[in-house]
């Protein structure tokens, strides 16, 4: 009895001064928004490894890194539901651009992903480089992707497999349906990205070729995908005069295959489609009721960015790029072409003075960027019409153009909808070296810091915890990706730690070489790679793969 008197005392203070939990990376004190939609609260993470181990309150773990949080909020890294950095992310792994924003996992592929490839389409990419240059290594997606992470990006990156790509692959740039061959190795192809990671199918179905596929032939690539527990994500056929026909057409394929579906940046091109956002959101609403799984993503502007072939008939672009080139160069076909772009122009964009030229190849030209085509055709002596196609002659390239013609109150109203996630239909760039040569659209700096700022902080269109569910749990359940998009123990540990007083974008169209500010500290994979608001040079980022892939336990 006098031994165990003795050792009572020992015992206590062992177990009274047991060690505090020790954790890689402890952030305290933090407003934790975990992506749930749920009220923001104070607590701590502590982070092992690549892994959020903990969540609470946690006064009595140490970290060998600590970070104070206090005043600050704590959320899911962001996901960029249509990321275009396919070449940036080569040229510059460190992603700057959506790093400054708190964007963790880039998501390519609208409908021309970065394989498969053939040695066709190889050199015809090689041939069509701009500013951006490199050896092509890889042949289908999945070696692509495995390519981007050895090099070393700051990001995660996923992508689906696009059918513009698997069209090119298989039929070229001919406007007809595929043969019973070609169906099946285009079927085939789906299949090989699936089980290398692809997110799903995607397609873009304003451009050359993807344009030329039959809703049948979509359902038939998406049925594969299903298989796979894939997803469709689609830039529906037309976004302007038969925008509510389009979205009618885009909602077949999810009815007849049951493939869970979202349309690309939705919005309504020329004022007057403006008033069919309404109908649209009750057409996608009503599906939703009847058990469609429909989301739409979109970019915080009111103007869209592409090449000046969105404002030519497909028949003039069919059969490639010198096809197309060849056409604009004969006298019959300008006399032809010429009215129905200046049509399209008036009939969108309301004049040529609402058409900013950004992108040349060709370092001769690329003192026109910034001018609208107005200006360039004043400067050329010659009409919008003729100016357009002649820029596509002399930079023997798609020009690119910012097109302003959408309603910032259609965008309110869009952000204001429960399924819809962001994207920048943009590059992730750095204000500096070869990406200052060609100017590019502010979406590519600032989208998701213009979301968080403008619409969340200054109009509060919606509540900062709604705007974090749908920067990250939705999304990611979206593509069924999995221990992404929340902060939950057991998941990866992509975090962004963000002043919500500050968080601005500083991008415009004028000056589009702007990094976003407010962003303090980014981890992908618990690595930090945004420290202070200064990018580490970190890049730990990881391919994210779709519930199909092959190696998935």
């Amino acid at each position: 009895m006098r031994l165990l008197k003795a050792f009572v005392p020992v015992i206590l203070i062992f177990f009274g001064c047991s060690s505090p939990v020790k954790y890689d990376l402890l952030i305290k004190n933090g407003n934790i928004t975990d992506g749930s939609g749920s009220a923001s609260f104070t607590g701590d993470i502590g982070i092992m490894s690549d892994t959020i181990a903990a969540i609470g309150d946690l006064k009595n773990a140490r970290g060998i890194t600590e970070i104070d949080a206090t005043g600050m909020t704590v959320a899911p890294g962001f996901i960029n539901m249509l990321s275009w950095a396919v070449e940036s992310l080569i040229e510059d792994g460190r992603s700057m651009g959506d790093i400054m924003q708190g964007v963790t996992l880039e998501v390519l592929g609208e409908s021309d992903s970065w394989g498969p490839w053939n040695e066709s389409m190889k050199q015809d990419i090689k041939a069509s480089q701009g500013d951006i240059k490199y050896e092509i290594e890889w042949t289908t997606l999945g070696e692509y992707l495995e390519y981007l992470e050895k090099k070393g990006v700051s990001t995660n990156i996923a992508s689906f497999v696009g059918t513009s790509t698997l069209r090119i692959h298989q039929v070229g740039y001919d406007d007809r349906p595929p043969t019973a061959a070609e169906m099946d190795s285009m079927k085939l192809l789906v299949r090989q990205a699936m089980e290398e990671g692809a997110i799903g199918v995607s397609s873009a179905l304003e451009y050359i070729p993807a344009s030329f596929a039959s809703t049948e032939e979509l359902a038939e690539l998406c049925r594969v995908a299903v298989e796979y527990d894939g997803m469709y994500i689609s830039h529906i056929r037309n976004e302007d005069e038969t925008f509510l026909e389009a979205i009618h057409d885009f909602l077949r394929i999810p009815g007849e295959t049951g493939i869970r579906s979202e349309i690309y940046h939705l919005k309504q091109v020329g004022r007057t489609n403006w008033n069919k956002l309404d109908p649209a959101i009750a057409k996608i609403d009503s599906a939703r009721a009847a058990g469609l799984n429909i989301t739409a993503d979109m970019y915080n502007y009111p103007a869209s960015s592409t090449g000046l072939g969105i404002i030519m008939p497909e028949w003039v672009q069919e059969g490639g790029f010198e096809k197309w080139v060849a056409r604009l160069k004969d006298p019959a076909v300008r006399k032809v072409v010429g009215p129905e772009i200046i049509k399209t122009i008036m009939r969108k964009q309301g004049s040529p003075e609402k058409v900013l030229v950004i992108g040349f190849d060709t370092d001769s030209l690329k003192y026109l960027q910034g001018k609208t085509l107005a200006e360039i055709a004043a400067m050329r002596g010659k009409s919008p019409e003729e100016t357009v196609m002649d820029l596509v002659i002399d930079d023997n390239s798609n020009v690119t153009a910012v097109f302003f013609s959408m309603s910032e109150d259609n965008l309110r109203k869009q952000i204001a909808q429960p399924w819809m996630s962001f994207g920048s239909d943009g590059k992730s760039m750095a204000p500096e070296g070869v990406f200052l040569k060609t100017a590019t659209h502010p979406r590519a700096y600032g989208n998701f810091a213009r979301l968080l700022g403008k619409y969340v902080r200054d109009e509060q269109v919606i509540t900062l915890e709604e705007a974090v569910r749908r920067l990250t749990s939705l999304p990611a359940s979206n593509m069924k990706i999995d221990k992404r998009g929340a902060l939950k123990e057991g998941y990866y540990a992509d975090i962004v730690v963000f002043d919500p007083a500050k968080i601005q974008d500083h991008s415009t169209f004028e000056d589009p070489h702007q990094l976003s500010t407010g962003m303090t500290h980014v981890f992908v994979n618990g690595e930090q790679v945004l420290r202070d608001g200064e990018h580490t040079g970190a890049t730990p980022g990881r391919v994210v793969r779709g519930p199909g892939y092959k190696g998935r336990k």
